[in-house]
């Protein structure tokens, strides 16, 4: 049991018997009144939301996970095949498992898997990764130096902001966190 006021986006908690993932959270102490935390909550079961509010002397049960490492195989349509690093099992997510985090993956990549009652209930790819730039425009010699961004499409299909020095064919490193170009790699 942990205080409402140390929630913090990303942890999953039980809420009425059922494990929810914090997606947002907002601690509030309006004026003289008593302080509360408003969550935005989902059910990583059926992925229904939900707002709460919570006051600031309440306790709320974290969820245990079971973590375990999963490899990267490959993709056939809206499955992702991976392979479980301790016992070889081979095994298929959805894209609305992986979330935004299936733009990281490449093939033979090692992931953190979260597993609630034994079913795969999201992944946490690693802080950075490295991905081939397939499809942006191209520089142009002698413009001005700007501080601006162009829109480039990397080998997974994720779409990201990088400098206009950045050319098609260029690995770039990317922080999986905010799906930020970091550098060129």
């Amino acid at each position: 049991m942990i205080p409402a006021t140390d929630i913090r986006v990303g942890y999953l908690i039980l809420y009425n018997g059922k494990p929810y993932r914090v997606s947002q959270m907002v601690h509030r102490t309006p004026g003289n009144l008593r302080g509360f935390v408003q969550a935005k909550l989902v059910n990583i079961e059926n992925g229904s939301n939900q707002e709460v509010r919570f006051s600031s002397e309440e306790k709320v049960e974290r969820a245990q996970l079971d973590e375990h490492t999963l490899q990267y195989s490959y993709k056939a349509g809206d499955e992702f095949h991976f392979m479980n690093t301790d016992s070889y099992e081979m095994m298929s997510l959805s894209r609305e498992v992986l979330g935004d985090s299936a733009g990281y993956l490449t093939e033979g990549m090692l992931i953190t898997a979260d597993y609630w009652q034994g079913k795969v209930v999201g992944i946490e790819p690693p802080m950075f990764v490295e991905l081939e730039v397939k499809e942006t425009t191209p520089n142009i010699k002698g413009a001005a130096v700007q501080n601006t961004s162009k829109p480039a499409i990397m080998e997974t299909g994720l779409e990201i902001k990088v400098p206009p020095y950045i050319e098609q064919g260029d690995r770039v490193k990317v922080d999986t966190r905010t799906g930020e170009f970091v550098e060129r790699v």
